[in-house]
Parts: structure tokens; C-alpha cells; sequence
């Protein structure tokens, strides 16, 4: 299976042979601003350390480079932070991963008419105009591995339980594939799907709720592995042995480790969608600016299906994620 090193060498040469040409002018200073969540959890723990070490490595590769990154709590201190960069550190080129989808379009439509460059992360804009590039992981093929796996390991009749996270357009995306594939399994019932937000806590507080309103659950598919952590805490706590299947996501470190153990029956698989993507958007918007050129318009990376037989190729016990 491909590693995280290669996959990163192919996005690069990818973009690279895709770069979209502008009128010929000298290369400038760039002037790079990042604006991503806080690190309320590991994947955005995940997020901030890839970010920071794309920072230290450009500027120390790059002397007409410098890299500002601000950190979010919410969507409006994130929408604040855009203006300040905008304004205050005046930058020339933005790397935008939103807190959330509707809230952050404007304030990002805002600093790409003042003439930054804008490339969008992951949690893509209600209206793309506000953007010049965009770069994600396939978050189709996110919600359609997890449906896919789950089907086949129920025979194809089962009652499902999901845990979405934050209302954003890939949100959408994960959800909408889930549904897809579940359509060509009448006898698989989806008994709710609610927000979580990404979070242990409230994804605890929502299989509370499915565990007292459902009597039978055969698998739960929680969108991101954190969420799993919670949804294994409360089965636990209810003491409830008919969920045979519990299905996380993003290929957290703790998650694979438990499926190369095979150490629980029911966490047999994993999707992955790695953090490391935000250095990826970083490294390839600000070569390219040095250079005076701009991305495609979308930059898609893979996720695929984590089992025992592939899980040491997605481990990586150093990363904080």
C-alpha cells in the first residue's frame, strides 16, 4: 500500500504537471497567512502539527517566504483572525482549512477581493467563487467504504446507528455516499444519524441516545475515530453486547493499532483521511506563488479501506494523530 511519504511525492508531482499558467511576472515575497482550528482534538491536534512543521520547513527552505498561522476555537474568532491577516499582516496568499462551511465563506471571500490567494482545506466554502484552489481528502470515498464494509460484513441486513460531525459541505459529502450505498441494501436499516461534531464527549452523549432508543444495534459508524473513542465508552458503560461492528474513521494512530492487534472483534477497519494534507495545501500554494503560477482547481487525495492485512503502512506512532 502506498505510504504517506509517497502519496505526498505523487500529490506534488500531480499538482505539479497540472499547474494552471498566469501571464509571466517576476516572482515576489509571499507573504503566506494559515487559518485553521484550534487543536480541540487529535485530528485537529494532527492538523496543527503538520501545519507548524510545514512553517518551519518552508521558511528554512524558502527565504522569500514567510508563514503566519492563526488558530481558531470557533467560527467567528476564525472569521476575526482572517480580517486581521488581511488587514493587519497583510497577506498576499491564504491557506484556509474553515471551521465551518457557511460561517467562513464570506469572511474568505473578503481576503481573496483584497488579492490574496485563496486556497480552501477540506471543509470546502458554500460558494466557490471565494476560492482559487481547493485540497481535501476524497470524502466521498469516505462515507462509501464504511457502507460498503459494513453491508458486506452483515450480510446485508442489519440496524445501523451514525455519528456525523460538523454541518460543512464534506460532512455532506461523507453522509450523502454513506446513504448511497446503503440504498442498494433495503434489508440495512439506518436508525438515525446524528451530529457529534467530531468530539468524544458529545459523541459519548449521542450513543447514550441510540443505546436507550434502540433495543437492537448491529453497527455503528461513527465519521472519525475520535467520535469511536466515545461511542466505545458509552456501549461499555451500557454494557451492550449487540453492536458487532463499530466502524471510526481517518485512520487515527490508536485505531490502527487496535486493528493490527485485533485486539476488538468489532474494529476490524478503518478509512483513511491523514492530517498531513494540510502541509501538503501549504507546500503546494506557497511553491507555486514563488513561482507565479496557481493550482488546479481541485486537488483530491484517496482514502481508502484500513484492515489488519494493510494497517502497518498507515501507522505512525510518532505522529500526534
Amino acid at each position: 500500500m502506498t505510504s504517506f511519504f509517497t502519496r505526498r511525492i505523487a500529490l506534488t508531482a500531480v499538482a505539479a504537471a497540472a499547474l494552471a499558467s498566469l501571464p509571466a511576472f517576476a516572482a515576489e515575497k509571499v507573504n503566506l497567512g494559515v487559518s485553521i482550528p484550534a487543536a480541540t482534538h487529535s485530528f485537529m491536534g494532527g492538523i496543527n502539527y503538520w501545519a507548524n512543521q510545514a512553517k518551519k520547513d518552508l521558511e528554512k527552505e524558502h527565504k522569500d517566504l514567510k508563514i503566519t498561522i492563526k488558530t481558531a476555537a470557533n467560527a467567528p474568532e476564525q472569521a476575526n483572525q482572517l480580517q486581521d491577516l488581511s488587514t493587519v499582516t497583510k497577506i498576499n496568499a491564504l491557506v484556509v482549512f474553515p471551521f465551518e462551511s457557511a460561517a467562513l465563506t464570506k469572511p474568505v471571500a473578503q481576503v481573496k477581493a483584497k488579492g490574496a490567494y485563496v486556497t480552501v482545506v477540506d471543509r470546502g466554502l458554500t460558494d466557490t467563487s471565494a476560492q482559487d484552489a481547493y485540497v481535501a481528502g476524497d470524502n466521498t470515498a469516505f462515507g462509501r467504504i464504511p457502507a460498503e464494509y459494513i453491508a458486506k460484513q452483515l450480510g446485508g441486513k442489519g440496524n445501523v446507528v451514525a455519528l456525523r460531525g460538523i454541518a460543512t459541505t464534506l460532512d455532506n459529502e461523507r453522509m450523502d455516499a454513506f446513504n448511497a450505498v446503503l440504498k442498494n441494501h433495503p434489508d440495512i436499516k439506518l436508525l438515525d444519524a446524528k451530529y457529534a461534531n467530531w468530539n468524544r464527549d458529545d459523541a459519548f452523549k449521542v450513543t447514550q441516545d441510540y443505546l436507550t432508543r434502540f433495543k437492537n444495534i448491529d453497527a455503528i459508524w461513527a465519521a472519525d475515530d475520535d467520535m469511536a473513542v466515545g461511542v466505545l465508552k458509552a456501549i461499555e458503560q451500557a454494557k451492550r453486547d449487540d453492536i458487532k461492528i463499530i466502524f471510526g474513521g481517518a485512520g487515527a494512530k490508536g485505531m490502527v493499532k487496535t486493528i493490527m492487534d485485533g485486539k476488538d472483534k468489532r474494529i476490524g477497519a478503518d478509512v483513511s483521511y491523514s492530517p498531513k494534507f494540510i502541509y501538503d495545501a501549504i507546500k503546494l500554494t506557497a511553491e507555486a506563488r514563488l513561482k507565479g503560477e496557481k493550482l488546479p482547481a481541485t486537488t483530491i487525495i484517496p482514502s481508502v479501506l484500513i484492515t489488519k492485512e494493510n494497517a502497518k503502512d498507515f501507522y505512525h506512532p510518532n505522529s500526534p494523530f
